[in-house]
């Protein structure tokens, strides 16, 4: 899932970007509501975390802004101030939860994991199924027939995005959206050869490959395995 980091305090950003890229998440980070509007208005965001101290527009006039352009992208702000009409303040502008500073980033992700499954996109559940394939999405792990597969924090997110829509085909595009931020280069093969990657770590020897790919279309994961392009 892409993530929108809106983060002026350099080092909080890091760390901040740091944790959730750890947790698979795809994130891009911007330091002030500006900025935050424009990359909002041009990327389809799984959630936006907003810090509400901002130069130039701050969180909550950024939160209005994303609202009254009519999206309905989950954003959790964050705030250094405990008071009880700054956390008003901050739901009354749209926003979906509120974290208060300083805050365990534990909590964090899972005010984070709550508003995305109360958005209208397709959430995973604790625990995912997909034909042999199990992942377990709090633990970011993921086994073939019970099989522990070692996968880096993109190819798992890679996978998770494939197993929210078994059995149908995902774009490149949709891939890039979701699971890449914003380095990613359209015009490089990147995404391929994380398929690929997957595929190899997947696929013991003698199993049927789990990933078919449609030329011209994207990828699917199949429930039902059997068949599928490695090509």
């Amino acid at each position: 899932m892409r993530i929108l980091l809106v983060e002026d305090e350099p080092r909080a950003a890091q760390m901040l970007a740091k944790g959730l890229r750890e947790e698979s998440y795809a994130v891009d980070v911007v330091a002030d509501g500006e900025a935050a509007l424009y990359h909002a208005s041009i990327t389809d965001y799984d959630a936006i975390v907003l810090d509400v101290l901002l130069p130039i527009q701050n969180g909550l006039a950024v939160c209005r802004e994303i609202r009254k352009g009519g999206s309905a992208v989950p954003v959790l702000m964050l705030t250094a101030r405990d008071a009880v009409d700054s956390r008003i303040a901050g739901l009354d502008s749209g926003a979906d939860d509120y974290l208060t500073k300083p805050f365990d980033f534990g909590e964090l992700l899972a005010r984070l994991r709550a508003v995305i499954r109360r958005g209208a996109r397709p959430v995973a559940p604790a625990v995912m199924t997909v034909g042999p394939l199990e992942l377990d999405t709090r633990a970011r792990q993921a086994r073939r027939s019970g099989r522990l597969l070692a996968l880096t924090a993109r190819e798992y997110a890679l996978l998770e995005h494939l197993a929210l829509h078994a059995n149908a085909v995902v774009g490149r595009a949709d891939i890039a959206e979701h699971v890449w931020d914003s380095q990613y280069d359209p015009m490089s093969n990147v995404i391929d050869v994380c398929v690929q990657r997957l595929r190899r770590k997947i696929d013991g020897v003698g199993q049927p490959s789990l990933i078919a790919t449609r030329r011209g279309e994207g990828y699917m994961l199949m429930a039902a395995s059997g068949g599928a392009s490695t090509s």
